[in-house]
């Protein structure tokens, strides 16, 4: 039985996760909106971080409609909007 082909996570140095975790630490305390660039989905996520759970790795984000729930590793990078 043949693997399918599917594309694997960028690895990231251990510099780059503490910026991140830096970036969504501050973001959390300050209750900022944001946009985070997440892997393998098409669209940035905008809204605000209202958890962060480190017993399971995961990002807990408010957006206008749901409660997303974003593995940290699969965050490839978070932005500010610019409106």
């Amino acid at each position: 039985m043949a693997k399918s082909k599917v594309p694997k996570r960028p690895t990231r140095d251990e510099f780059v996760l503490e910026e991140i975790g830096n970036q969504i630490t501050e973001a959390f305390h300050e209750e900022s909106t944001i946009l985070l660039t997440i892997w393998a989905w098409e669209a940035p996520l905008r809204g605000k971080i209202v958890h962060l759970d480190s017993r399971t790795g995961k990002v807990h984000v408010q957006t206008s409609q749901e409660l997303v729930k974003v593995p940290f590793m699969d965050i490839m990078s978070l932005d500010y909007p610019r409106d």
